[in-house]
């Protein structure tokens, strides 16, 4: 007991040769580029506030049931917390039991001719000799049953924390493990605003282009019943056909759209391929949240990439510990206790019992540079985690100042674009007025409603391009891996 209690408090107190984890200080800056400083951040808003669509939502909170992806992910999750709860498992002694029970016969045979020996004779089957035992003869045999029980202990004495370090590695993975899941999260919300942003735009384009067909086909019609008159010529009522046959190819295109973006939003919410059901349009959208973009070091905790990266920094900075303790030997506190019976029925009452108790060592003494090169490999991955780990917080930079300018800029392009609708529309009148009042020829027109047209859906794009940015800046701040939602 005394071995026992020394050993114990031998492992309680030993060391780890893992070094002690400290975060890499990577020069962040004060405040994003172009921004003023804040304390509050957009990311911070939950994904149910930013995006007020309730079919949207909907949408969301499917996907958040059935989403394939998400269910990897959180397999995952459980797949890593089962292999912290077995590297834990080395920290507490192992307990086994074991059993056996058997039967033995002796026979005693003589020197003599086999023939003569009493209780035996020599007998043919399948044309071979055998010898057999006759009955009634003399006992020429000893019988003995023997059974034994045992329990055996098995206690490594994690002096030099290989098994600490190893549970910490294992600890790590599985916050990694976690935080991996928050981003498959975060990008299945994100991913499921944007690819419905994008249909309501394709329906608003299907709209645009079906107006503007009815439009020229009027107007085709006006100008052949001109042509009736004398006044128009062959060519003005080809030009109104190329205005009508322009119109009319944009919509299949625009169909084609449609369905291939309600098969993704299907895939993403973990449905088959089918209609999806619409809400808002896409001028009725408001996700404009005014909320400013916070502190540069926000991210380090909301960004689930980030934190994914920090922790597998963590847990190769353990491995390092784990690879050095292979230098030093490895000690194992080992006991047995047991039971030995000569009959099986008496199994928990024979007369022999036997216990052992003892630390048990082994030590490598040479293995031609194994256990180095182990270390030196490990310091490697550590090396290639914290690099990885300072690249993800670098391009994190990177995400939120692209976001902040694209949604700035994007916001200015659509306010020149809608000057631009407007002025081709009273444009396309204007021309149209100066046709049928015979000024100008039917060119000025087709030219007009040509731009107007592009104008119109390059608008739709537009509006389309203020919201993805504003997505895009949602998530580079670290927003929208909350799964729940009222």
């Amino acid at each position: 007991m005394r071995t026992l209690a020394i050993l114990m408090s031998l492992m309680l107190g030993g060391c780890t040769l893992a070094s002690k984890y400290h975060r890499p200080d990577y020069p962040l800056p004060e405040t994003y580029r172009g921004v003023e400083t804040a304390t509050e951040s957009f990311g911070d808003v939950e994904w149910w506030e930013v995006f007020q669509d309730p079919q949207l939502q909907e949408l969301i909170r499917k996907g958040l049931e059935n989403n394939y992806d998400l269910r990897i992910a959180t397999a995952r999750v459980v797949e890593a917390r089962a292999g912290l709860t077995a590297a834990r498992a080395g920290l507490f002694p192992a307990l086994t039991a074991s059993g056996r029970a058997s039967r033995s016969d002796t026979y005693q045979i003589g020197s003599t001719e086999l023939t003569q020996e009493p209780g035996w004779r020599v007998a043919r089957e399948d044309g071979r000799f055998k010898l057999v035992r006759t009955p009634g003869g003399p006992d020429n045999e000893a019988e003995r049953d023997s059974a034994n029980a045992a329990l055996d202990l098995s206690w490594e004495v994690d002096l030099w924390g290989r098994v600490r370090s190893a549970s910490e590695a294992a600890r790590a993975d599985f916050v990694a493990t976690e935080a991996g899941r928050a981003a498959v999260v975060q990008s299945l919300v994100t991913g499921i605003a944007e690819a419905y942003l994008a249909l309501r735009t394709h329906d608003l384009e299907l709209d645009i282009a079906r107006k503007t067909l009815d439009s020229r086909k009027a107007s085709l019609r006006l100008v052949e019943l001109r042509k009736e008159g004398g006044v128009a010529s062959r060519l003005e009522v080809r030009q109104a056909e190329v205005l009508v046959a322009t119109a009319e190819a944009s919509i299949p295109n625009i169909e084609r759209q449609i369905a291939q973006t309600e098969n993704l939003l299907s895939t993403l919410i973990g449905e088959n391929p089918q209609d999806i059901a619409r809400g808002k349009s896409l001028p009725e959208q408001d996700i404009a949240v005014e909320v400013p973009a916070g502190l540069p070091s926000d991210l380090l905790e909301r960004r689930p990439d980030i934190r994914a990266a920090e922790q597998a920094l963590v847990a190769a900075n353990a491995r390092v510990g784990e690879a050095r303790a292979a230098y030093f030997p490895r000690i194992t506190l080992t006991g047995a206790a047991g039971i030995v019976s000569p009959a099986l029925a008496g199994v928990f009452e024979g007369p022999a019992g036997t216990t052992a108790v003892g630390p048990a060592a082994t030590w490598t003494l040479f293995n031609a540079g194994k256990v180095r090169a182990g270390v030196k490999a490990a310091k490697a991955r550590r090396e290639q985690a914290m690099l990885t780990y300072e690249q993800t917080v670098q391009q994190a930079l990177r995400d939120v100042a692209d976001a902040l300018v694209g949604a700035t800029k994007a916001r200015e392009l659509r306010e020149r674009q809608e000057v631009l609708v407007t002025a081709l529309d009273d444009a396309t009148q204007l021309a149209t007025k100066r046709y049928q009042g015979g000024v100008s020829s039917y060119l000025e027109v087709l030219d007009a409603e040509r731009q107007r047209f592009d104008a119109e859906l390059g608008l739709a794009q537009a509006r389309l391009d203020v919201s993805l940015n504003i997505v895009k800046l949602y998530k580079a701040l670290g927003g929208g891996w909350e799964k729940t939602a009222p």
